[in-house]
């Protein structure tokens, strides 16, 4: 791991984690390249705001559960040849029914250059610290559709509530929103605010 990094959550207690690009449970169905280990990786600088916001969520009744962290670019490359490929119809229906693969770059889902390989980008949600379950937030992770953006309609109330906590609890903690998907979070004043890192998760 480069210098400058870490598994996140050796810095903040009672973090949960779910990397979903490690597992065969994302949007290309299968594990991706440069995700050899179920961890998630970030910016020391990431795991201290995180830290802080966890603190902030627990006085609350929850805690933090992360689906990715730092991305290694040859993920990212990854994902672009997937977009290329003949669509097979197996994860459309959960995590981009309204729109083609093509699209998921075009409407800013995906980016050929992510935020995530620069090591301080981070997607979330919450979890109630009384029960363990997911906090309903109308939508899964990278479900690529309006209903994911914030301030979407068709969402209940309770699901807004909890979009809204966890904003709140981020940007307090010096995370910037991104309007077009609820969960992801990128750290202000980032350390590598210009480099893409490509070491791979192990």
């Amino acid at each position: 791991m480069n210098d400058g990094f870490c598994f996140l959550d050796e810095l903040v207690p009672g973090l949960r984690w779910d990397a979903k690009y490690a597992t065969w449970d994302n949007f290309t169905g299968k594990p991706v390249d440069g995700y050899l280990a179920n961890r998630v990786v970030g910016t020391t600088a990431l795991g201290a705001a995180l830290r802080r916001a966890q603190d902030r969520a627990a006085s609350l009744g929850f805690g933090l559960v992360l689906w990715d962290g730092y991305r290694p670019q040859r993920a990212v490359d990854c994902f672009l040849r997937w977009a290329r490929q003949a669509e097979d119809g197996r994860t459309k229906p959960r995590h981009y029914p309204n729109i083609d693969r093509s699209e998921m770059f075009t409407q800013g889902y995906v980016a050929a250059k992510s935020g995530h390989s620069r090591g301080s980008t981070v997607d979330l949600t919450l979890y109630r610290l009384d029960s363990g379950e997911l906090a309903p937030m109308g939508g899964g992770h990278d479900l690529m559709d309006s209903r994911s953006h914030h301030g979407a309609e068709g969402i209940t109330p309770e699901e807004a509530q909890h979009r809204q906590l966890l904003r709140s609890l981020m940007e307090a903690c010096d995370f910037s929103a991104y309007a077009g998907e609820w969960w992801h979070y990128t750290l202000r004043g980032e350390p590598y605010a210009d480099t893409y890192f490509d070491f791979p998760i192990t």
